[in-house]
């Protein structure tokens, strides 16, 4: 059973408003005297350097991955992913990669649009991690920024399974490039880097249908309410139209965390260095 599933839920509400405190209930799974497992985002450190970026041509072009129409099996048999079920999903195109800050930076040059960091007056935006980093995906962002983005783009937040099926593809793989866990695929805590790297730096850890950084570099927003799958025996306080989910771990993410079926909650409001997203359309 993986006991922190739903830790992810009260991290990210606790820095949802910028703040650092830590979730003052515990897992059931748990007992009561065991310290809660907190994942520290240490920004203060400067990450060593990233692999090699994308050749400029490629970078400066939108680039998406058409996936085909039809089923796939969604879920796994790990509390609030299960039951494992099939899905149909019509056909649709996602971006190959997450969205980049130079990319949100046209956004909001365009646009005027302020995130919600910057309207809560917060010293730390998403300007602050994207200085000096321009192919780097973009974070500190909300829900609701993510949901403006993709409007502007013409496009929209992928749905849990167009995403999860996007991300292991019909094989049904627990990662994107596979079964067996390779930390050299993706940019999560085994890495060491504690921060976020260039899009596309890791394409040996690209799914089935091509699409790069599903799991690790940051987590990634869906439209998508957190609710129990249908036929589900599992019980969640967060279940219903409360709570978004976000999908596919970040760069300080636990092994067992950074699945293709691994689902977080989270207040659209929460922003952190570890969230990002990408669009489909």
């Amino acid at each position: 059973m993986k006991k922190w599933s739903w830790v992810m839920l009260l991290l990210a509400l606790a820095v949802g408003c910028g703040g650092a405190a830590e979730p003052s209930l515990t897992p059931t799974s748990v007992p009561a005297q065991t310290p809660i497992k907190v994942l520290a985002t240490p920004t203060a450190v400067p990450p060593p350097p990233t692999p090699t970026p994308l050749p400029t041509e490629e970078a400066e072009e939108e680039v998406m991955v058409a996936i085909p129409a039809g089923e796939f099996l969604m879920g796994s048999d790990q509390e609030a992913e299960r039951p494992p079920h099939t899905v149909s999903v019509d056909a649709f195109e996602i971006d190959k990669f997450e969205v980049t800050n130079e990319e949100f930076e046209r956004f909001v040059t365009e646009t005027g649009y302020e995130t919600g960091a910057e309207k809560a007056g917060e010293p730390q935006t998403w300007r602050t991690y994207a200085e000096g980093n321009p192919r780097h995906p973009v974070v500190k962002v909300t829900w609701n920024d993510a949901v403006a983005y993709c409007e502007w783009a013409g496009k929209r937040l992928p749905t849990e399974a167009e995403w999860e099926k996007a991300a292991r593809g019909t094989e049904g793989y627990i990662y994107p490039w596979g079964n067996e866990w390779d930390p050299t695929k993706a940019n999560t805590k085994d890495g060491g880097r504690r921060g976020t790297t260039v899009v596309g730096s890791f394409p040996e850890g690209g799914s089935s249908y091509g699409v790069i950084d599903m799991v690790g570099n940051v987590r990634e927003w869906v439209s998508d309410w957190y609710k129990a799958y249908p036929g589900s025996d599992y019980q969640s306080p967060y279940f219903g139209e409360k709570y978004r989910v976000i999908r596919g771990g970040g760069w300080f993410e636990e092994t067992e965390l950074a699945t293709t079926t691994q689902r977080f909650a989270s207040s659209v409001e929460a922003r952190n260095d570890d969230i990002g997203f990408r669009c489909v359309r």
